[in-house]
């Protein structure tokens, strides 16, 4: 497994020695899960920070009449993990589900938790991950109560270049909260504003 893509993520927030890279390195686990899989089920436990390397997952939750409720996408260079099961080890909220054959890497609780001893500069890392998660929740926040459905369309683009290419329309429709009906009329509108 080539390690290049997830350095470049930490390194451009912490400094680290070659050793450090390779201590860190060598406790990722890469997983390949085909489309469709769970990376994570809402009820289990979140045993481990998830690199995606290659692919897309979703994280969402399911209503109690069974509808599904994406908050977020993960795509090629970012992390994903329920955040509050993986730091407290409680059951999750979230699922994780791939929807294309995905790449990953992973770091365990237990090695996270090392790393952390090991090297210090991790807890540097982390509290930036933390941080920009943050960031991006308080934004899916207010775009959720103050933004048009066009509006989050265009910001869903623009956050998630071609992705709209890759997975179904109803994926995107859940993520933005609209009908994939709706969605197909935003696109129509869109791609002739585009051509206009």
């Amino acid at each position: 497994m080539n390690f290049d893509r997830i350095v470049q993520n930490v390194t451009q927030h912490i400094r680290l020695s070659r050793e450090e890279i390779e201590l860190f390195t060598s406790y990722l686990e890469p997983r390949t899960f085909k489309k469709k899989s769970f990376i994570l089920r809402s009820g289990d436990t979140c045993l481990s920070e998830t690199f995606v390397v290659k692919g897309c997952a979703k994280i969402f939750y399911t209503d109690a009449e069974g509808v599904e409720h994406i908050v977020k996408f993960a795509i090629e260079n970012w992390w994903t993990m329920d955040l509050e099961s993986f730091a407290q080890q409680t059951p999750a909220f979230y699922s994780i589900q791939t929807l294309e054959d995905t790449e990953t890497l992973q770091l365990s609780k237990a090695n996270h938790d090392a790393l952390y001893d090991r090297v210090p500069q991790f807890e540097k890392f982390s509290r930036i991950l933390f941080q920009n998660a943050y960031i991006l929740l308080q934004h899916r926040l207010t775009q959720n109560l103050f933004v048009t459905a066009e509006e989050k369309y265009n910001q869903f683009a623009k956050k998630y270049p071609g992705l709209e290419l890759r997975i179904p329309q109803k994926e995107i429709a859940s993520y933005l909260g609209i009908t994939p009906e709706f969605l197909s009329m935003l696109r129509n509108r869109r791609a002739k504003s585009l051509i206009s």
